[in-house]
C-alpha cells in the first residue's frame, strides 16, 4: 500500500502525511556548493549549519526558532542509527555529522515537528533519516584542492559480490581554514557495507569508521577586534581544539509481502572525544587561563523492529504498525580543568548509564479519495545512572516515562493539493548528570552561587506541537508547500556562554511559517527557494525579558542548478540568509544578518571525466557564523567585561575537483 519518493522532485501528494516532510536525493545534494558534510542537512527547509570552532567539532544547527546548539531537539539518523548523543560531555544532544561522505547519500527523507510515532527523543523540532546506497553504477575517484590548505581525496564504488553488492568508500580531508593559528584538521573516513536483495527480502551489514584531530578556533570578543589587538581570523587561546574517533557496525533486514512487511537494525558504536575549549579566556584564573577539557567516551548500542500490517477497515485500505526502538549508553566523560591541553584538575568525572525502551503503534488509513489519516502512540521509558567519583551526593540512579500520542489528518487532493492538520506531545531528555545533580561539582556547596538551593532537573521535559499546512502541484513543475506551526516546551535548553554549557531554563512557546519551492520548468533547469520566519519567546514574564537568546527568526535559502547542458555543463549559485538574533533576554543586544551567496560550474567531459569549481562566499562578506552575548575577561582586563562574541565566517574562497569515473 505504501509509496515511497527518494528525491524532492518526486511528488509527495498522496504519500506525505505533514507539509513539512519530505525527501531529497543525491540529483540535489551533488549540484550544490557544500563546504563542510554538515551542510548536508540544509537541504531540510529553514536549517541552517554553522559553525563556531572551525572544523572538526560538530557544527551549530537552526531550525523553526531554535539556536539547537550542536544538535538538540533535532534527531539525525543515518540508515536508522541515531547521530545525535545524550549526556555528552560538551552538550546534550550532540550531533557530531564530519564523518558523512556527501556522495554516498542516495536520500535524505525529513520530517519536522512532533507528530510522528518513529520519532522520540531529539525530536521535537524534527528529524532527518540520512540514507546511503547500497549500489553505485561507477567506480569513482575524486582530488580536490582549494583556498588555505584544502584537499580532499575520495574514492567510491561497489562491485557485485557472491550474490550481492560490496559497497566502499574511503575518504581523507586537510583543511587549514583562514584562521591565524590553522586549523589543521585533519580527517580519515571509510565505509564497507555488504547487501543482498531478493524478491521479498534483504539484507546489509555495514562497517563505518571514522578519526580527525584538529585546532579550534573559538568564537572570539568583539572588542578585541575593534581595538586592533586581536585579528579578525585571530585566537585568544592557541592550544584550543580537539580530536574524535567514530566506528560502527550496523546489520539490516527486511522482508515485504501482499499482507505485511518487517524491518530489523540493530547497531553499536564506539566513539571517543577529547575537546579544549576557551570561552572566557582569563576570568576564572588569571594565570593558567580558562581552558578546560571535556573528554567523552562512550558504547552505544541498539534496536529498531517494525511490523506492518496492510488490512481493511470496512472498505477503506489501512496499515497498521507495531514498532519498537531500544538504546543504551554506557558513558565516561568529565569536566577538566586545562592549561594548553593540559590537565591539573578534575572538576568532575562520570560514569554515566542510560537506557531507554520505546514500543509505538501507528495506523495510517485511507478512507475515501479525500480523507485520510494516521493515528499513532508512543511510549519513552527510560533509565538514568551516574556515577561520580568526587562528588558522591551527585550519584543515583532515577527513572521517567512518557506516553506522547501523534495525530495526522489529510484532506484532498483537490487541484493536486492537499492539506494538512497535524498535532503531538513529544519530550526531549535531560542530561542524566544534571537529572541527579545535587551539589555544585566546583565548590562542593548544594547552594548555586546565588543563594539558591540546587534542584535535581526533570529527567523528561514535554513538548507540544501543532501544524496545519497544504501541498500543491498545481502548476506543472512547481511543488510548493506551506505549514503554519506551533511548538511549546516545558523547559527550555539554554546555552550558558559563561560556563560553555547548557542548564534548563523556562518554559517557551514558538511559532511561525513555512513556504518552500521547487520548480523545474525543464529536465535540466531547477529553481529552489526556501522561507520561514518565526517568533521565539519564554512563557511568563520575568524581570530580565522573555526573548531566547540565539534564538533565530527568518532563513532564507534559494538556489538556480542547470546540469547535462551546453554539452556537459552542471551547476549553479546558492544565497543563503538567516536575520538578526537577540543574544540576551531583553532583546538589547542583536546580531547582525548573515549573507552567503556561493556557487559551482563544472563541466562532464565524457562517461569518464569531471572537472568542477566551487566558490564560496562570492559577495567576501565579513559576517558571522555565530554571535554569543556573555562575559569574559582578556588578559590586560581588570574585571571581566559583557561582549559579543562571534566566530566570523570565511572569506571568498574557492575548490576545483578533478573526478574520474569507471
Amino acid at each position: 500500500m505504501e509509496v515511497t519518493a527518494s528525491q524532492r522532485a518526486d511528488s509527495l501528494v498522496g504519500i506525505a502525511s505533514s507539509a513539512s516532510q519530505g525527501n531529497v536525493g543525491q540529483e540535489q545534494i551533488k549540484y550544490r556548493p557544500i563546504t563542510r558534510p554538515s551542510e548536508i542537512l540544509e537541504t531540510v527547509p529553514g536549517m541552517i549549519s554553522s559553525q563556531h570552532s572551525g572544523e572538526g567539532k560538530a557544527s551549530q544547527y537552526y531550525l523553526r526558532g531554535f539556536n539547537l546548539d550542536h544538535g538538540t531537539d533535532f534527531l539525525t539518523q543515518i540508515d536508522g542509527v541515531p547521530i545525535n548523543m545524550t549526556s555528552h560531555s560538551h552538550g546534550q544532544g550532540w550531533m557530531d555529522t564530519n564523518f558523512l561522505i556527501p556522495e554516498m547519500v542516495k536520500s535524505v527523507h525529513y520530517q519536522k515537528g512532533n507528530y510522528y510515532a518513529d520519532a522520540g527523543d531529539f525530536s521535537s523540532t524534527g528529524s532527518a533519516n540520512i540514507e546511503y546506497f547500497n549500489e553505485l553504477a561507477d567506480t569513482t575517484v575524486k582530488f580536490t584542492g582549494g583556498s588555505f590548505d584544502y584537499y580532499r581525496g575520495l574514492a567510491v564504488g561497489s562491485q557485485k559480490l557472491g550474490g550481492g553488492n560490496l559497497l566502499y568508500a574511503g575518504e581523507t580531508v586537510h583543511n587549514n581554514g583562514p584562521w591565524l593559528v590553522g586549523n589543521e584538521y585533519l580527517k580519515f573516513n571509510g565505509v564497507l557495507r555488504y547487501s543482498q536483495e531478493h524478491a521479498d527480502s534483504g539484507w546489509s551489514i555495514t562497517a563505518m569508521a571514522y578519526k580527525a584531530d584538529w585546532n579550534s578556533t573559538d568564537q572570539i570578543p568583539l572588542r578585541a577586534v575593534k581595538n586592533g589587538t586581536l585579528n579578525r581570523f585571530g585566537t585568544i587561546d592557541p592550544t584550543d581544539g580537539g580530536n574524535s574517533q567514530r566506528y560502527s557496525v550496523t546489520g539490516e533486514w527486511h522482508r515485504q509481502s501482499a499482507d505485511s512487511e518487517s524491518k530489523i537494525i540493530a547497531y553499536g558504536v564506539f566513539s571517543k572525544l577529547n575537546l579544549y575549549s576557551n570561552f572566557t579566556y582569563f576570568q576564572n584564573d588569571p594565570v593558567r587561563g580558562d581552558q578546560f577539557g571535556q573528554p567523552d567516551k562512550r558504547w552505544t548500542s541498539g534496536l529498531k523492529a517494525t511490523h506492518t500490517f496492510f488490512h481493511k477497515i470496512g472498505d477503506a485500505e489501512s496499515e497498521t504498525t507495531l514498532g519498537f526502538q531500544f538504546r543504551n549508553d554506557t558513558i565516561r566523560n568529565a569536566l577538566t580543568l586545562n592549561q594548553g591541553r593540559y590537565q591539573y584538575g578534575i572538576v568532575r568525572e562520570d560514569d554515566v548509564w542510560v537506557t531507554n525502551a520505546s514500543p509505538y503503534a501507528e495506523n495510517k488509513t485511507r478512507w475515501n479519495d479525500w480523507f485520510r489519516s494516521s493515528v499513532g502512540v508512543r511510549f519513552d521509558g527510560y533509565q538514568f545512572d551516574v556515577s561520580n567519583s568526587n562528588q558522591a551526593a551527585n550519584n543515583g540512579t532515577r527513572y521517567d516515562g512518557m506516553v506522547s500520542p501523534k495525530l495526522a489528518l489529510t484532506f484532498g487532493p483537490w487541484a493536486e493539493t492537499e492539506f494538512y492538520l497535524n498535532g503531538g506531545l513529544g519530550f526531549h531528555s535531560n542530561d542524566a548528570r544534571g537529572i541527579n545533580t545535587q551539589v555544585d561539582p566546583t565548590t562542593g556547596n548544594n547552594t548555586d552561587a546565588d543563594g539558591n538551593a540546587i534542584n535535581k532537573a526533570v529527567p523528561l521535559a514535554r513538548t507540544y506541537g501543532a501544524e496545519v499546512g497544504l501541498r500543491s502541484t498545481w502548476v506543472p513543475g512547481l511543488q510548493s508547500t506551506l505549514a503554519f506551526w506551533w511548538l511549546d516546551i516545558d523547559s527550555e535548553l539554554l546555552f550558558v556562554g559563561d560556563a560553555g554549557s547548557t542548564e534548563a531554563s523556562r518554559p517557551s512557546r514558538r511559532f511561525g511559517v513555512e513556504f518552500a519551492n521547487y520548480y523545474s520548468p525543464t529536465d535540466w533547469l531547477t529553481f529552489d527557494m526556501d522561507y520561514s520566519a518565526s517568533n521565539s519567546k519564554f512563557r511568563g514574564n520575568a524581570p530580565e525579558g522573555n526573548y531566547i537568546p540565539g534564538s533565530i527568526s527568518t532563513v532564507l535559502a534559494s538556489g538556480v542548478t542547470v546540469h547535462d547542458v551546453w554539452g556537459g555543463f552542471f551547476g549553479g549559485p546558492r544565497l543563503r540568509y538567516f536575520g538578526p538574533r537577540s543574544l540576551i533576554e531583553d532583546n538589547s543586544v542583536r546580531s547582525e544578518s548573515t549573507i552567503m551567496l556561493s556557487g559551482m560550474v563544472g563541466y562532464k567531459f565524457n562517461r569518464n571525466w569531471t572537472v568542477q569549481a566551487e566558490v564560496f562566499n562570492l559577495l567576501n562578506r565579513k559576517d558571522s557564523g555565530i554571535d554569543y552575548y556573555y562575559e569574559s575577561q582578556l588578559r590586560n582586563e581588570a574585571a571581566p567585561v559583557n561582549d559579543i562574541h562571534f566566530h566570523p565566517v570565511e572569506p571568498i574562497s574557492f575548490r576545483m575537483t578533478l573526478t574520474a569515473s569507471f
